[in-house]
């Protein structure tokens, strides 16, 4: 959250769910798309981009070094990356678990 954002934890979860809520009621990859390409600045995007790209790379065992030259990520994201991967919210493994799945209708 910004400084100088005088936003309650109340107001600030309000928030985050409105936009997650928007999220889940895309129903496309393009909506999810054009979603992010207004939501976010380019670098914003990238940023996003690049973290879900070293998710998948981890999970084929690559080391943070190959990873880093393969993408340009800095071996410090990479870092972060992993470490929430193994000890995060469960976000990026629901997600993995979710596109890689056989029977899954958004799985690669």
């Amino acid at each position: 959250m910004k400084p100088n954002r005088q936003d309650t934890e109340t107001q600030q979860t309000e928030a985050e769910n409105a936009l997650f809520r928007a999220v889940i009621s895309l129903r496309s990859a393009t909506e999810c798309r054009n979603f992010f390409r207004d939501l976010c600045t380019p670098a914003e995007l990238q940023a996003l981009v690049d973290r879900w790209q070293v998710v998948e790379l981890l999970e084929q065992g690559l080391t943070y070094r190959k990873i880093h030259d393969l993408t340009g990520v800095s071996v410090t994201t990479i870092g972060r990356v992993a470490r929430f991967l193994t000890d995060g919210f469960g976000g990026y493994r629901t997600a993995i678990d979710r596109t890689t799945a056989p029977d899954s209708p958004i799985s690669h």
